[in-house]
């Protein structure tokens, strides 16, 4: 099963040239389910139902109740954003988390349940993106421990283990991102080519002004995994790592990672 998580950088930049570039991303990668992080929405649709739509994906999309700070740093109060899951499944179950947060640095942040109706298997898959207010470390520490208690509650029967993936603002060795693994949700970085660039926030791309070096602060984290090794992650690599004729898809870059099914169950990736 191939995973990807990607924060698509809302409606900034060239926003729709980068939507398309976004899509020439994930339909190269050819993934069964997507964790998107700020995904607008306009005039009655958004973009994670138009990429669905393209990619001949299901869709379950979770509107942030709380867009203002968005809308006025780019003058548009008619622009929604949210976390969606683009899945190669039918979403059979739906669940969403507003994360906790001090209500003056409230920004709508989200965590979005979907459980995927694989042949075999319910799949509990999650996304989420935590506040980005710097100097915030015991803020997203206590979103995690709401996160953790959320994927707790959606585990059900199933052997495929809970797939928590998003953009965590935080670094793996973070006091935040050290709860998730004492929960025993396993970093798939783990798996990837220790000579490969890890940062998803990236100085070589354009979009990204802060100086510095690069961060890898979004994640997929996978439970232990179910019977016969279900579950466990093969590999893992970036993905929208560069233009696409010309121009770079996000701010972000994706994180993709391929995870055992079980033969006919559910089908695995070469």
């Amino acid at each position: 099963m191939r995973v990807v998580t990607w924060n698509l950088w809302w409606r900034f930049g060239p926003w729709a040239e980068r939507q398309k570039a976004v899509l020439a991303v994930l339909r190269e990668l050819r993934p069964d389910v997507v964790g998107l992080q700020e995904v607008w929405s306009a005039e009655g649709g958004n973009l994670a139902e138009w990429l669905a739509g393209e990619l001949g994906l299901h869709c379950a999309w979770a509107e942030s109740g709380a867009p203002g700070r968005w809308q006025r740093r780019i003058g548009d109060d008619t622009v929604g954003i949210g976390t969606a899951v683009l899945s190669r499944w039918p979403v059979a179950e739906r669940a969403v988390l507003r994360l906790p947060v001090p209500e003056e640095l409230d920004d709508g942040r989200l965590a979005l349940y979907a459980g995927l109706d694989t042949p075999g298997h319910l799949v509990p898959f999650f996304t989420t993106h935590l506040t980005s207010v710097p100097n915030a470390s015991a803020v997203r520490a206590g979103q995690v421990a709401a996160l953790a208690e959320f994927v707790a509650g959606h585990r059900r029967e199933t052997g495929f283990p809970p797939v928590v993936t998003g953009d965590f603002n935080a670094r793996p060795d973070s006091d935040e991102l050290r709860l998730l693994g004492e929960r025993g949700f396993l970093d798939a970085w783990r798996y990837a080519d220790p000579a490969a660039p890890s940062a998803t926030v990236d100085p070589a791309n354009p979009y990204v002004t802060s100086g510095g070096p690069g961060l890898r602060i979004d994640h997929i984290r996978v439970g232990p995994p179910g019977p016969g090794g279900l579950g466990r992650v093969r590999a893992v690599r970036r993905a929208g790592d560069g233009p696409v004729d010309g121009v770079w898809p996000s701010d972000h870059l994706a994180v993709v990672a391929d995870l055992d099914g079980d033969g006919g169950h559910l089908p695995d990736r070469a």
